[in-house]
């Protein structure tokens, strides 16, 4: 009997080049998202440090007014920037999830093409015994009436 051979062969490597490059965008906002959250903790500690600072100013005696509007300027100001950070965290996080369904739809499509394979491998091992199950009764049938 021939050889197994899956038709669908192509399709599949298709489909698992496209799930590969779902795990490299999906590991790609994953990245991004850690470089992010590393920005946001520097920028948080940053601004924990600085508000430390005024309050140790303030304590130590007299406050020059000027370097603290200018203090209070720049706590505002790094404030801002972890507003915006956080923001496009959320936003960052909303694509992280949609390139984790799209992983998984791909993964999805090419679990189904591995299955089919499976199945149609099954099939086809059947009918190879089947065939070989025949071939042997023709033979045992031809040598028992030989023999008769």
């Amino acid at each position: 009997m021939a050889r197994f051979r899956f038709r669908l062969q192509t399709l599949r490597r298709i489909r698992e080049i496209h799930r590969d490059e779902q795990r490299g965008r999906l590991a790609t906002a994953y990245e991004a998202e850690r470089i992010l959250q590393h920005q946001r903790d520097g920028l948080a500690a940053e601004a924990a440090q600085h508000l430390e600072n005024q309050r140790r100013a303030m304590r130590e005696g007299p406050i020059d007014v000027n370097w603290m509007l200018t203090t209070q300027r720049y706590q505002l100001a790094l404030e801002a920037q972890i507003k915006v950070l956080t923001e496009q965290a959320a936003k960052l996080a909303e694509e992280v999830d949609r390139r984790r369904v799209a992983l998984v739809d791909a993964d999805r499509e090419v679990r189904v093409l591995d299955k089919l394979e499976e199945r149609q491998r099954a099939q086809h091992r059947l009918a190879a015994m089947r065939a070989e199950t025949k071939r042997l009764d023709e033979v045992a049938a031809v040598r028992w009436e030989g023999t008769e």
